[in-house]
């Protein structure tokens, strides 16, 4: 076999985080009664906490803020949309924010079935994920895909995140991997696929959302049956 070490990434590649996310949000807007507070439209309420979140998250890739200040800054910028300056809300929006999505079990199609067929065909499989060791390995163990991966790699577990080398560096020491025989496998093109470059890795952009990019990866697939004919 050409690689031995498969290096995944975790939300938005395996785990359906936009799916598990609107649930999680959904249920503490229920919970908190927060169409009683002026969020009369959870679209809305939604659609605005993906775009806070996002650009939290490049900040947080980008060294400018601390995981603390994303985890409850999302929820604050998202209520000041709706002229809600509750900063003891916000943080306890995220507090229970985390506490819920990695209950959440959903997944994308085919991903038990990719994975216990790459088991099979005996390639190593592990996970590189810019998200925090508790949260990613509750999800890990609540959507039943823990058993599948050799070593989890955290952003916060390594002190190092995706895009960064050395997150991957971390990565081939704990797995025992060389790069040569490694490839990463993720959905952004920023952090897993730039990440694996920066890495000196082949790697393989799961497009689920049929984005267009000037970046040419290793591989592309569109879903996860798709790897059947890369490996």
């Amino acid at each position: 076999m050409k690689y031995q070490h498969l290096f995944f990434d975790l939300d938005h590649t395996l785990w359906d985080f936009e799916a598990n996310s609107r649930k999680t949000l959904g249920d503490i807007y229920e919970e908190l009664s927060l169409h009683t507070r002026g969020i009369q439209d959870f679209e809305l309420f939604h659609k605005n906490y993906l775009v806070h979140n996002d650009k939290l998250w490049a900040r947080y890739r980008n060294g400018y803020i601390k995981v603390d200040e994303l985890r409850w800054k999302r929820m604050w910028l998202t209520l000041l949309d709706f002229k809600i300056g509750d900063e003891k809300l916000a943080r306890q929006m995220g507090e229970r924010f985390l506490e819920l999505l990695p209950s959440r079990n959903l997944l994308f199609p085919h991903t038990i079935e990719i994975l216990e067929y790459l088991q099979g065909k005996g390639y190593h499989l592990h996970l590189i994920t810019n998200g925090f060791e508790n949260v990613q390995h509750s999800k890990l163990k609540n959507s039943g895909i823990d058993g599948y991966f050799k070593e989890v790699i955290t952003s916060e577990g390594s002190n190092s995140i995706k895009p960064n080398k050395e997150i991957f560096e971390y990565a081939f020491k704990r797995a025992k991997a060389l790069p040569d025989q490694s490839i990463m496998l993720g959905d952004s093109i920023e952090a897993d696929i730039e990440g694996a470059i920066n890495a000196g890795i082949d790697q393989v952009f799961v497009n689920h959302l049929n984005t267009e990019t000037t970046l040419q990866p290793t591989y592309t697939v569109y879903h996860l049956r798709e790897l059947e004919q890369i490996f």
